[in-house]
């Protein structure tokens, strides 16, 4: 897990996590512009659930975990209490953020519908 930084950070993934965090703004901004269309509800909760629950949460909570995780000595006291915290901590908030995920895309899929 000490090399997560370094994997995830590449312009595929990047381009795509953050891709879709500006078409989330963009669908936000534009559900509040055409808010009386039965849609607009369910695109402004698909965005936030993405922004607040997966962005938010990734840049607020799992990214700090992965900073700490990738400055401890493996071997080390510290490094195995940094450990059995880390994964009890990030596994939670992955769980939020998939959770989140699959909200967003619920509520977006059924915009597309109305």
């Amino acid at each position: 897990m000490q090399s997560i930084n370094i994997t995830a950070i590449n312009p595929l993934f990047m381009g795509i996590f953050l891709g879709t965090a500006a078409a989330c703004v963009f669908l936000a901004g534009s559900s509040l512009l055409d808010w009386y269309q039965p849609r607009a509800v369910y695109l402004l909760i698909g965005s936030l659930f993405y922004l607040v629950g997966t962005l938010g949460v990734t840049i607020m909570f799992n990214v700090p975990l992965n900073d700490a995780l990738a400055i401890a000595a493996p071997d080390s006291a510290n490094g195995e209490s940094l450990w059995a915290s880390y994964l009890t901590n990030w596994t939670m908030w992955n769980h939020i953020r998939t959770i989140s995920a699959l909200l967003a895309s619920a509520a977006i899929t059924i915009a597309l519908h109305e």
